[in-house]
């Protein structure tokens, strides 16, 4: 049967191991009930092919047919992934998931798909039917490029880890999940990707009034680098953490030394796998170097090649390969390093020299098992960040004398309590407590002072503690974009504008890649009263990530201090698609509906918001803002006491936010601006 797209074999393809389906018949019962599914959710007829006699195991003298590649030209990829999926000499992984990977990429399409609501998705859509461990999620995350998403079939209850049958019963299952439900979502989740490969994604705003025109690119620093990252070229993909983590360090070494600009790990981790000249990507991050190498590790010995390229002259400076056992890594980092800024003819301060060389560890496993947290952590889903919270505490046991685990560690709980993962108040002393052993075992490490400076200006609001962490931590560092990004923050909301466009610009300049700054650049533009620049910084987000939601909600305000209030409902209702955070961008809504004199309507999503707040989380500053532009004075300060309560991270900008100029004439405003030490500011 022919695909619903011209040109293509199949709708979807179902690739899974045989021992997965011999035991129960999961596999079989899975396709049969998803094609019911698929005729109840699609007015077409899907076409979905099942290969009933893979080969299971791969010699070396196997080749996938003519009729199998043929086949895999499919819209949609269902790879079953279980324990046993995960294995590189699988007829399935190699010649079914990995071969439509790499055959995706290069079709019409390309992997991901602009959705018509803004989204993106691969065409990959695994269904999982096991919790894997941490080497198989790294093997799937290593094909992949990227965080393993998927829709999830498990059982699960302790000592239990199987496949979730339709006779399951949902309160004895420890995911919650209802096999029914699991189904629908995978046929609507198929119906999303094959709708955004036959339209033309939507575009939000529709309608975007002239707004001045980008500046142009300055000429790259004279001594500007960027840090590819290391191809690991070892037979095992879960060295991939090593190789990334090779990447890091040198990438952290380097930002140490304020006379480098070092492009952050970021937007290198951008490059992982491409296939670009150096040229183009010195051009698109704006620098003059490149630093490019790989890695083979097999057990204690290691190979490191690496050449430093004058991407601007187009000529190369230097190479060097470095044949060594596990125990010289810290040696090779610092013959690294001294040969870059050597090569870049840089003097080095004594105490920049201090830094590089110092050793955090000497036991080179602890380190591996640091490294691995590294890798986890920098994919911010709860299972990544609990796996990378487990590689931290083993790191430590090897050498608890480490300081970067503990860091590490206090950073994990900082994220949970930033996604309100967790409370706030329950995770925060935790990282306190990590950042006080880190800083019982080193004094001046910047990474310490990074994390301190977050929990006291976010969840503190310990405004002189804040200022002297983020100086501190950007004076050992200059590099930390992500720490000079939420300094911007502090700058705005102590009113300080012109210095917090100067640290959202500096995060740029060294991280020109991460959406998540434009996104913030768009929303401190738009409070300094630069709305124009602002829209600009938006434009920059989307490219980068087109379901960047908190740029569509910073853009939300944006267009609405221009008056154009349509674009601003069309950014709100995106950001509200896209799920922000809870109450931000309805209660927005409300103001809007309000001044167009629909009270009914914003009156009824207060009354939403409020029922909401006792189901989930629901931000209670965003409450008392849509209280208080419906006049309902107590009903906002009663929220603006909880909002103090819950730590609120929308507290430090009340007295910013010019949308809250309402607010402000109640002299109850006063007295909570003295609870938060901002009644100087």
């Amino acid at each position: 049967m022919a695909s619903l797209i011209p040109g293509y074999e199949y709708d979807i393809f179902i690739s899974y191991r045989q021992k997965d389906n011999k035991y129960d018949g999961w596999v079989t019962e899975f396709v049969n009930n998803l094609r019911k599914e698929l005729e109840a959710t699609f007015k077409e007829e899907i076409s979905v092919y099942l290969d009933i006699n893979p080969q299971d195991g791969l010699l070396e003298t196997h080749d996938v047919d003519a009729s199998l590649k043929k086949k895999l030209k499919c819209l949609v990829f269902i790879p079953v992934i279980s324990r046993t999926y995960c294995d590189p000499k699988s007829f399935a992984w190699e010649h079914e998931f990995k071969a439509f990977i790499e055959q995706a990429a290069k079709d019409q399409y390309g992997m991901k798909v602009n959705l018509p609501d803004g989204n993106v998705a691969s065409r990959v859509l695994p269904v999982r039917i096991h919790e894997l461990d941490s080497n198989d999620l790294l093997l799937c995350e290593s094909a992949l490029g990227g965080y393993l998403r998927g829709i999830e079939f498990i059982y699960k209850e302790p000592g239990v880890n199987r496949p979730l049958t339709a006779y399951d019963n949902e309160k004895t299952n420890i995911n919650k999940t209802i096999y029914r439900n699991q189904i629908n979502r995978v046929a609507n989740a198929i119906r999303d990707v094959v709708s955004g490969l036959k339209e033309e994604p939507l575009k939000i705003p529709t309608k975007i009034e002239p707004i001045a025109s980008p500046a142009e690119k300055p000429p790259a620093k004279e001594k500007s680098i960027i840090v590819l990252p290391f191809e690991n070229i070892s037979n095992d993909p879960e060295q991939e953490y090593f190789s990334d983590g090779l990447t890091e360090e040198i990438i952290t070494d380097l930002s140490h030394i304020q006379d480098i600009l070092v492009i952050s790990r970021n937007s290198a981790m951008a490059y992982k796998g491409a296939r670009k000249k150096t040229a183009e990507i010195a051009g698109e991050v704006n620098v003059n170097f490149i630093l490019e190498g790989s890695v083979r590790k097999a057990g204690e010995r290691l190979r490191i090649t690496a050449q430093l390229i004058n991407a601007a002259e187009g000529y190369l400076v230097w190479s060097e390969k470095f044949d060594r056992s596990m125990g010289d890594i810290f040696d090779i980092q610092d013959e690294l390093t001294a040969a870059i800024v050597d090569r870049l003819k840089v003097k080095m301060k004594a105490s920049e020299k201090a830094v590089i060389e110092k050793h955090y560890t000497k036991d080179p496993e602890a380190y591996t098992l640091y490294l691995k947290g590294m890798y986890f952590s920098s994919r911010p889903s709860p299972e990544s960040l609990e796996t990378a919270l487990g590689f931290y505490r083993l790191a430590l046991e090897k050498d608890p004398g480490y300081a970067l685990p503990y860091v590490g560690i206090a950073n994990i709980y900082g994220a949970y309590g930033v996604l309100s993962l967790l409370p706030p108040q329950e995770v925060i002393p935790r990282a306190k407590e990590a950042l006080h052993k880190a800083l019982q075992l080193d004094e001046n490490l910047a990474e310490v002072y990074a994390t301190s400076a977050l929990t006291a200006f976010w969840f503190d609001w310990d405004w002189k503690t804040a200022e002297y962490s983020f100086r501190k931590a950007l004076s050992l560092n200059p590099g930390m974009s992500t720490c000079r990004s939420h300094f911007a923050w502090y700058e705005l909301a102590m009113g300080r504008f012109d210095e917090a466009i100067t640290q959202i610009i500096k995060a740029q300049e060294t991280d020109p890649l991460m959406p998540l700054f434009y996104a913030f650049g768009t929303g401190i533009y738009h409070t300094a009263g630069k709305n124009d620049e602002g829209l600009e910084q938006f434009k920059k987000a989307i490219e980068l990530e087109p379901d960047m939601g908190l740029a569509y909600f910073h853009a939300g305000r944006a267009y609405g201090a221009k008056g154009m209030i349509n674009e601003a409902i069309l950014a709100f209702q995106r950001s509200l698609e896209l799920v922000v955070y809870s109450g931000w961008a309805e209660s927005y809504l409300g103001t809007i509906f309000h001044a167009q004199g629909n009270t009914e309507k914003a009156e009824n999503i207060l009354s939403e918001l409020i029922k909401q707040k006792n189901e989930k989380w629901v931000s209670s500053v965003c409450i008392a803002f849509l209280a208080g532009e419906l006049n309902k004075f107590d009903l906002a300060f009663e929220y603006f006491d909880k909002a103090f309560e819950e730590r609120d991270t929308l507290m430090p900008f009340i007295n910013i936010f010019k949308e809250y100029k309402k607010l402000r004439a109640d002299p109850r405003f006063q007295v909570l601006l003295t609870k938060l030490n901002l009644d100087d500011y």
